[in-house]
């Protein structure tokens, strides 16, 4: 329940700052010119206070990455995105979550992923299932457990009386072999809707049975998918490296994602 109470609680934070008409988010570039916000900071302060109480090493986006040295010794951590979705954020458009995931020997088994702005939280334990929760802000008490967590939400995937094939692909980052392969996709099944979104709403989607499938031929870093790994796998799917039948792996020496496609497990 650390990981559903921290993301709870970095929602919070960051919503407070989107809410703030007079707030201007404090806009800084990293490195790789990408933005970083207070918000993200603020959510990153709150998820490692309470991560930091569990035995688990934190690999976070907006936290000291520890050399692959260190790192290769860890057969159990938490990988975080306080803020997935930051350009979203800026735009006000909602589109943005907190990602949290718990990775065992490379692969992701628990991840909690909330929506913020539509208070919409989506969780997942290997061997238990993936559920997504409408309607939450916070933890009624700290006595809550999974059970009762579970038991106020739904099991993914949702039952869904489409008749068409859903595709869903990135607001900010559809590349020319996405286009090329949503095109293929036409071939194949025809008529095909396409849904654009921000952050790991997408893998959320497949997960919970609103699309199909998600194929991301752009850079992505680990803790842009390891949460929404984790829902996807307890909800029947998979993220697959690109052009392959492995799935996506974890704590790398290099923390760069290859191009995956998320979709329903294949049949071997």
């Amino acid at each position: 329940m650390a990981a559903i109470d921290a993301a709870l609680k970095a929602g919070e934070k960051i919503l407070s700052i989107y809410e703030d008409p007079k707030s201007d988010f404090e806009i800084e570039r990293k490195a790789d010119n990408s933005p970083l916000t207070i918000a993200d900071r603020k959510a990153h302060e709150a998820i490692v206070a309470i991560l930091n109480e569990t035995p688990f090493p934190v690999l976070s986006e907006e936290g000291k990455h520890m050399d692959y040295a260190v790192r290769r010794g860890w057969d159990t951590l938490w990988i975080v995105d306080p803020l997935d979705g930051t350009k979203e954020f800026i735009k006000r458009n909602g589109e943005f979550t907190v990602n949290i995931a718990l990775v065992q020997n490379a692969v992701p088994v628990m991840g909690v992923i909330y929506v913020p702005v539509k208070k919409e939280l989506y969780f997942a334990v290997e061997g238990t299932g993936a559920y997504k929760c409408s309607g939450i802000v916070g933890l009624e008490d700290e006595g809550v457990t999974l059970q009762q967590m579970i038991e106020k939400s739904e099991r993914m995937p949702l039952a869904d009386a489409r008749d068409h094939f859903i595709a869903v692909a990135s607001r900010s980052h559809l590349t020319p072999e996405t286009e090329t392969y949503i095109a293929d996709l036409k071939k194949k099944h025809g008529n095909v809707e396409l849904i654009s979104s921000g952050s790991s709403i997408k893998i959320c989607l497949v997960a919970e049975g609103k699309a199909d499938v998600y194929p991301r031929f752009a850079p992505t870093m680990e803790w842009d998918t390891a949460a929404g790994h984790a829902i996807a796998r307890a909800a029947g799917m998979e993220v697959y490296q690109a052009g392959k039948e492995e799935p996506l792996r974890y704590n790398k020496e290099d923390l760069l994602n290859p191009w995956f496609i998320v979709e329903a497990k294949r049949e071997r």
